[in-house]
């Protein structure tokens, strides 16, 4: 069987049966994202293929083989693939027809790879880790904040293959903005590439800017007049979601500046700038997840001191209270040995008088506990 007619049996677009075989990849792949126009009605992992020369989107087919023959044929131009969680099968035919390497196509496939950038011939393999909010009405102990998928990109000299991973992060609007710069895309791959990077450091600035909201609100409970009451469990659990934004967003600070400073035949020269650009706003995130850090310490600290203040506070009001209760019970004490010989025992004023000596010693105590604030 031919090159092409492999593709085309991997990705099911050559007859019916392929179909009915992409229905059922589509019953069993619910996380497929339908939203964006740009979807893949059919359910195979290709989501989009499209042709470009000098930046200009061309009106031909997606069949991707068609495509790169009709492109390399003219010997201008570039293919940009998109795919969304391929398998084994659904990938081989691809990575023979755009010659990946083996490492390079096995980590696509496997997902959870840290960000980096790697060199495989004329290949450029980017690994870039998507972030999303996720909403809630009110932050537990147990409750989700970030969600965290993976972008690979291929990047050759007349092809880009976007692998996605995750619920989120779609690349359809990213698309339609870069066809609308037909000076921009006219670079070339490296301007696709620079694009995914550009965009998915903003999403970790405006994630960044939706977990500031959340420990602001924290802040603002502990120190509140019962902040002693808050539940610890969910400080730690914003803790843990901000530890898998660092994840995410610390590692790419080097693949971004290899992509800014190493001349790669891939990059346009003039796209390093644009790098360099995208690092600059990367350390302005790792700046402020390590400060959300350190603040998220000191209200824990905080929260813990302010515990400990309470239970303090506790502790002194029971114990005042404690010595005005001991009062009465050591005059009944004492009045309860029954001796035959004691004194006031026949007094007739006698219970009046130890009564009101009780009562005034105990308002006593009272108000002076009161004065020192331990009431």
């Amino acid at each position: 069987m031919t090159m092409a007619g492999n593709l085309r049996k991997v990705t099911g677009l050559d007859r019916v049966g392929g179909l009915r075989k992409m229905a059922r990849l589509t019953r069993r792949r619910p996380r497929v994202d339908l939203s964006h126009p740009a979807r893949s009605p059919l359910g195979s992992s290709v989501v989009n293929c499209v042709t470009y020369r000098d930046g200009v989107r061309l009106p031909e087919s997606g069949d991707p083989v068609e495509a790169v023959t009709r492109m390399r044929g003219r010997g201008a131009g570039f293919v940009w693939l998109g795919l969304h969680e391929p398998t084994d099968q659904e990938f081989a035919g691809i990575a023979e027809l755009f010659e990946l390497h083996p490492l390079a196509v096995e980590d696509a496939i496997e997902a959870h790879q840290r960000p980096k950038v790697e060199r495989y011939g004329e290949t450029l393999f980017a690994v870039f880790k998507t972030v999303c909010y996720v909403e809630h009405e009110e932050l537990t102990a147990t409750s989700e904040v970030v969600s965290t998928g993976e972008i690979m990109v291929f990047a050759g000299h007349d092809f880009v293959i976007t692998v996605r991973h995750g619920r989120h992060g779609s690349l359809g609007p990213l698309r339609e903005g870069l066809e609308s710069d037909p000076a921009q895309l006219a670079k070339g791959p490296s301007a696709v590439l620079h694009a995914i990077a550009d965009h998915v450091v903003d999403d970790f600035l405006s994630v960044i800017e939706s977990v500031q909201e959340d420990v602001d609100h924290v802040e603002t409970e502990v120190f509140a007049e019962n902040g002693a009451r808050v539940d610890p469990g969910r400080i730690y659990q914003l803790k843990r979601e901000l530890l898998e934004l660092r994840r995410a967003v610390v590692p790419l600070g080097r693949p971004l500046e290899e992509l800014a400073t190493r001349p790669f035949r891939v990059v346009d020269p003039e796209i390093q700038a644009y790098f360099r650009d995208v690092a600059d706003h990367l350390l302005r995130a790792t700046e402020q997840i390590a400060a959300f850090d350190e603040l998220l310490n000191s209200i824990l600290q905080a929260h813990l001191a302010r515990v400990t203040v309470a239970q303090n506070e506790d502790m002194r009001k029971i114990t005042a209270w404690a010595a005005i209760i001991a009062l009465p019970t050591m005059v009944c004490g004492v009045y309860g040995m029954n001796f035959d010989h004691m004194p006031e025992l026949g007094w007739r004023y006698g219970y009046g008088l130890v009564m009101g000596v009780m009562a005034v010693g105990c308002l006593a105590l009272h108000r002076g506990f009161r004065r020192n604030g331990w009431l």
